[in-house]
């Protein structure tokens, strides 16, 4: 079995293209989908089993979209005919790039397009630091797209509604093109063999053969993008895709090779997760594609022993028990997976989506493959009182479905603290708890995290004498607590002189005073101070390790009370990645979010993306979520660390 991946922009017809290249020979397995993220779609084309593992476009659905490539043999770009539409591809241009997997563009919706392709192909090559040679070309009467000519066979075809393209002659009008546009594919193609190239510059005549071939090689090696085009609705351009997909798409052993070369050192690669989902009754399903031959019930995978397995392929007359080399299976003979195949486990509670397996240990995707930043931060409440715990197994088991959920503990509230990939992403999960689950779990935003600091340094004594039958407690501490500059945190110091504080009880005086100062006041911690010990008394029997830390801690909330205070909100460090072509509009966004821009520069390893920097009050962050979607449709995407504390402005939301 061999599997590509189909993924693109919302809207661009993925689904219609998957659904037409899977019933091309008509032999089509049960299609399992994965709330209503991603889809497997085992089908048949001529004798060979094949998968299709489709991607919902948007922008809080590509985490699903590094497992689904991680897994497959090749991708498929499905992109409008439309040059003002490349941008909502830039993304996934991007990763599939970074990927390093075999790619192939699908034009769709060629009936509709009023403009040139080569204007599409061009916008789309901005984005692309690969070539995006156009291996078709189309054929045009009175405006509109009626056909396409083959620019390695020279072969014209002529759209049929809902039936495979006719062979035609190729029109007389469309032979000047024709020729330029193989020769422009030709000469892309030279740039990696040099045999082509000597043709080229001898003016020798390349027969279609031979640029199949190197169109493959130059393919397999992931070195250029051929563009195809096509409508999906009506079955134009479907069967030239697939025969391509058929010759071109390499077999599973170099999807396992390239795996294993991103873990070095981690062994030879049995098997990865493209799929997870929740089942009621049945518990976590995952499913996994064999790497290596044999993958069976009852072997060891991830260091533990594999439940039910379960395979998804077509069933064709041609698979016969044979995997892609022709070897026969002691797997496929006892129901297991042949290398390359695809199938559901279950009753594996170890496998988890967004990891790749061994048969004794686990690691990681690649990081190209991992979710961007969950910076949607929200904090999840169950409805009734009684699925407390409840709710808090569901969650954890729910890490393991979807890699790009962050868990976290809420400091102030002590709730469940979720990292999402935006609000429909939030949507999704809190369906997922109730339908799945039985959990109804409501969201509630994150109450702002403020500290304090004190403006002037203030002094201050304090005397801890506490007499109640044998031995007492007595502790006497003077303290001085002056501001420190923002981001230095805590320091401690102490200036006694002549043993009135004996040294077994200065590290007691500073545990007590951290702990006033984490305390807080009215909730909030202070921070950014300095804490001087200057004096003190201690009496020989009475005094203990206990009394000193009482008294620290007492002496630093009365200077709290005495001392002028200021609120401080906490600030954030944040990378915004975009196409260039938003740039110019996230500076005032920014500004209007009070942030401050720090720089602006062209990302190396991107072709047509920005990366900003800015400081950002994290009560704002959320507000950027929204914004940063809208301001670039759905392609931006943030970094975010803690820089430092600043004071609050009148403007600022004030704490909850």
């Amino acid at each position: 079995m061999r599997v590509f991946t189909i993924l693109g922009p919302s809207q661009s017809g993925k689904t219609t293209l998957a659904r037409a290249l899977a019933g091309l020979d008509g032999a089509m397995g049960k299609r399992r989908e994965t709330a209503t993220v991603a889809a497997m779609q085992p089908f048949s084309f001529m004798g060979e089993d094949w998968a299709a593992i489709e991607i919902s476009g948007g922008a809080e659905n590509r985490a699903q979209v590094g497992p689904a490539l991680t897994a497959s043999d090749a991708a498929v770009l499905c992109v409008p005919a439309d040059p003002e539409a490349a941008v909502l591809a830039a993304p996934y241009l991007r990763q599939l790039e970074e990927a390093g997997i075999p790619v192939f563009l699908f034009v769709n919706r060629m009936d509709q397009a009023t403009g040139r392709i080569a204007d599409i192909i061009a916008a789309l090559q901005t984005y692309s630091q690969h070539s995006i040679v156009l291996r078709q070309v189309p054929i045009r009467q009175d405006g509109q797209v009626v056909g396409a000519v083959d620019l390695i066979s020279e072969r014209a075809w002529k759209y049929i509604e809902d039936q495979p393209s006719a062979l035609i002659e190729l029109p007389e009008e469309m032979q000047l093109r024709e020729k330029q546009a193989r020769s422009e594919m030709l000469e892309a193609l030279a740039d990696f063999d040099d045999h082509l190239l000597e043709e080229l510059i001898e003016d020798r005549e390349v027969l279609a053969a031979e640029a199949y071939d190197v169109a493959t090689q130059v393919l397999q090696h992931g070195e250029v993008f051929p563009a195809f085009l096509g409508a999906a609705e009506h079955r134009n351009g479907v069967l030239r895709l697939m025969k391509s997909l058929r010759h071109e798409v390499p077999q599973v052993a170099a999807t396992r090779a390239r795996l294993a070369g991103a873990h070095e050192g981690l062994g030879d690669v049995v098997a990865v997760g493209c799929m997870a989902d929740q089942v009621k009754h049945l518990g976590k399903t995952v499913l996994l594609r064999a790497l290596d031959s044999g993958l069976e019930p009852g072997l060891p995978v991830g260091g533990s022993t594999l439940g039910g397995l379960t395979g998804l392929s077509a069933a064709s007359p041609g698979h016969g028990g044979e995997n892609g080399n022709g070897e026969s299976s002691v797997a496929a003979q006892r129901g297991g997976l042949l290398a390359g195949d695809i199938g559901q486990a279950v009753k594996s509670d170890h496998l988890n989506l967004g990891y790749c397996y061994t048969a004794d240990s686990s690691a990681g995707l690649p990081s190209w493959a991992q979710p961007k930043p969950s910076t949607y931060r929200r904090l999840v409440v169950p409805v009734h009182d009684r699925d407390e715990a409840r709710l808090a197994t569901a969650l954890d088991r729910l890490l393991g479905l979807d890699p790009a959920v962050g868990l976290e503990q809420d400091a102030i509230s002590g709730r469940a603290l979720l990292h999402l990939q935006g609000p429909l992403h939030l949507r999704r999960v809190l369906a997922t708890l109730e339908k799945e689950f039985g959990v109804e779990a409501h969201s509630e935003r994150v109450p702002p995290t403020f500290c304090k600091t004190l403006k002037k340094p203030v002094e201050q004594q304090y005397r801890h004498r506490k007499q109640s039958g044998g031995a007492g407690q007595f502790a006497d501490v003077w303290i001085e607590i002056q501001p420190l500059p923002r981001g230095a945190g805590f320091k401690f110091q102490e200036q006694v002189k002549g043993g009135a504080v004996p040294k077994a009880y200065i590290t007691s005086v500073e545990a007590g005073v951290r702990e006033a100062l984490d305390l807080g006041q009215n909730g909030h911690p202070v921070v950014d101070v300095e804490v001087t010990l200057k004096d003190g008394k201690h009496h020989a029997v009475d005094s203990s390790d206990f009394a000193f830390r009482i008294a620290g801690r007492n002496a630093v909330r009365n200077a709290l009370d005495q001392a002028e205070v200021v609120l401080l909100q906490p600030i954030m460090r944040l990378n915004i990645h975009a196409p260039s072509v938003f740039s110019g509009g996230l500076i005032p966004l920014v500004s209007s979010l009070k942030g401050q821009v720090l720089g602006l520069a062209a990302e190396e390893q991107a072709a047509g993306w920005d990366v900003l920097e800015v400081l950002l009050p994290l009560a704002a962050q959320d507000t950027l979520c929204h914004s940063l979607a809208s301001a670039t449709r759905g392609t931006g995407w943030f970094e975010t660390a803690f820089d430092h504390y600043e004071e609050a402005r009148h403007e600022d939301p004030a704490p909850a």
